[in-house]
């Protein structure tokens, strides 16, 4: 496939942004300043950046507890965003979602979620509403290999799978499930061989090659489009950090850490886009710049906004 310098400088900066938000928000985590969890993005950012290339503010995705970068990548704001991770009234969810639930439905994001594996049957949902209004648009969910063995994912797939539904269900494998390595909570190499179960194509991918994701992920959108059903794409990646801030990784390898690190997805795509004679490193580095004043501009906003006033305590909040 051929992609156009300016897919692949629209590919470095969406991962060089998302990059540099997690690292800000990391400091600020570790500085007092984000209440809750944070579960950061940081080595992953190809898959999010090549899957949301492909896709438009009329196609919906369902995100994790992992979901900075994906927001990020379908077009969100990081103001918002900033200000969501530090409980701001300014923030996308007022301030009561906080890093683990940031939606924008208007865009399509329906929403990072808390509890593993709750994003496969909202996605399932979404495709069903599409292919109801018989529109093009399709669905993607975003999860992580622990998800995998869970029934929300094998509900979704058999649904999805019977309905042909327009979706397209993207698998993180950063190899964990919170410390849990994966050789040790399933049999298969390959998550994407599950897809046999319902009689569905399933692939496995270089998950910190944007370019390959964006590959496989163009394939099968392009077949949900077309009202063929549904596809798996397994990405195998890594997570830079633990599985939240501050978590100690004692269960991880050091010579395997290493080994990814140096297979950094924007690295990578740097060294491509140097070898093409696309850019100039003055040129990367000043987009790494344009990022990181974007980001401190985010921190400022989420700074001077006010918290929520306890008159919006129950605002949201819905009995049956």
């Amino acid at each position: 496939m051929e992609l156009t310098k300016d897919q692949l400088l629209g590919f470095y900066r969406t991962m060089v942004r998302i990059r540099t938000f997690e690292m800000r928000a990391s400091e600020l985590f570790a500085a007092g300043n984000i209440p809750g969890f944070v579960h950061l993005y940081a080595g992953e950012e190809a898959v999010a950046t090549g899957v949301c290339a492909n896709l438009t503010d009329r196609d919906y995705i369902t995100s994790t507890h992992r979901g900075h970068g994906h927001v990020i990548a379908k077009g969100g704001k990081l103001d918002l965003m900033m200000a969501e991770l530090f409980g701001k009234a300014t923030g996308y969810c007022n301030g009561k979602g906080g890093s683990m639930h940031i939606a924008d439905v208007d865009l399509g994001i329906l929403g990072a979620n808390g509890i593993v594996g709750a994003g496969l049957p909202i996605s399932t949902g979404a495709a069903f509403a599409c292919k109801y209004k018989k529109n093009d648009a399709v669905a993607v969910c975003f999860f992580g290999d622990g998800a995998s063995n869970r029934g929300t994912f094998h509900e979704s797939l058999n649904m999805a799978s019977i309905w042909k539904l327009p979706v397209v269900y993207v698998v993180e494998n950063n190899m964990f499930g919170i410390s849990n390595y994966q050789r040790d909570h399933m049999n298969v190499v390959d998550i994407s061989e599950r897809a046999a179960g319902y009689a569905i194509p399933g692939m496995t991918v270089d998950g910190n090659d944007v370019i390959a994701v964006y590959e496989a992920s163009k394939e099968a959108i392009g077949r949900a489009r077309r009202k063929e059903g549904p596809s798996l794409i397994e990405c195998k990646t890594w997570r830079h950090r633990g599985h939240f801030e501050g978590d100690p990784c004692v269960y991880k390898n050091p010579e395997e850490q290493e080994a990814w690190l140096k297979k950094d997805p924007i690295p990578r795509l740097a060294e491509r886009l140097l070898e093409l004679k696309y850019v100039t490193q003055a040129a990367l580095d000043g987009i790494k710049a344009e990022a990181q004043a974007e980001v401190e501009a985010a921190v400022t906003f989420a700074q001077k906004s006010p918290l929520p006033g306890l008159e919006t305590v129950l605002t949201d909040v819905y009995a049956a």
